[in-house]
């Protein structure tokens, strides 16, 4: 039995929820609830970097960051179904990558926002991460992704990266991804029609609003 340590809101920690569900190792994982917001405890003990998701193997072995633990999970379902094993590996490690990359810039730009009175806010750094963001969002918009259903009815480890992104988009920035971007938003509705995790997985706080 692996031990998939995250908590209810982390994107990161449900990217690996998710992959666990499509890759049918339910009755392999367990996924237990760690506090990421205490200044010490097992998860200190586990991962020196106190971060989600943190994977405890049976052999004492213990696995982070998302994307290896991804690598890892694909293993124990056989290999190359969320992460492909031909020659397309690269290309689809790169836009996990680069959904990654959203999810890193806002959640950088509300530690600044949450830690700090508005007056203090820096701007700069705010404006930096957003454009980052806007940046990210507006490649993904000119050129989709595949759904599930183009990938064999699995979707790859970048997919789920990105609707992991977006649906932290949706949890802290309200929904503002939407606007400016309909060709994402329509592989969104797609993804989550196709992915039934995806709404498993939903943060507490985004079931209270619906």
């Amino acid at each position: 039995m692996v031990i998939l340590r995250t908590s209810p809101t982390s994107p990161y920690g449900r990217k690996a929820c998710i992959a666990a569900a499509v890759l049918g190792l339910q009755e392999q994982v367990k996924v237990d609830w760690a506090d990421t917001r205490a200044s010490e405890g097992s998860l200190y003990e586990q991962n020196p970097l106190a971060k989600v998701p943190t994977l405890l193997l049976e052999n004492g072995d213990i696995v982070y960051d998302s994307r290896v633990a991804l690598e890892l999970l694909d293993t124990l379902a056989g290999g190359g179904k969320i992460i492909p094993a031909d020659d397309t590996r690269i290309s689809v490690l790169t836009k996990q990558a680069t959904a990654d990359g959203i999810t890193d810039a806002a959640i950088q730009a509300q530690i600044e926002t949450r830690n700090h009175p508005e007056e203090h806010w820096n701007r700069t750094w705010i404006d930096r991460q957003q454009g980052k963001v806007d940046r990210t969002l507006k490649a993904f918009n000119d050129h989709p992704l595949p759904t599930p259903t183009d990938t064999n009815g699995i979707p790859d480890c970048a997919q789920i990266a990105l609707a992991c992104s977006l649906g932290y988009l949706d949890l802290r920035a309200n929904g503002d991804w939407r606007q400016n971007n309909p060709k994402l938003v329509h592989w969104h509705d797609v993804f989550v029609a196709q992915v039934p995790a995806y709404n498993e997985t939903q943060a507490p706080e985004m079931l209270e609003r619906s």
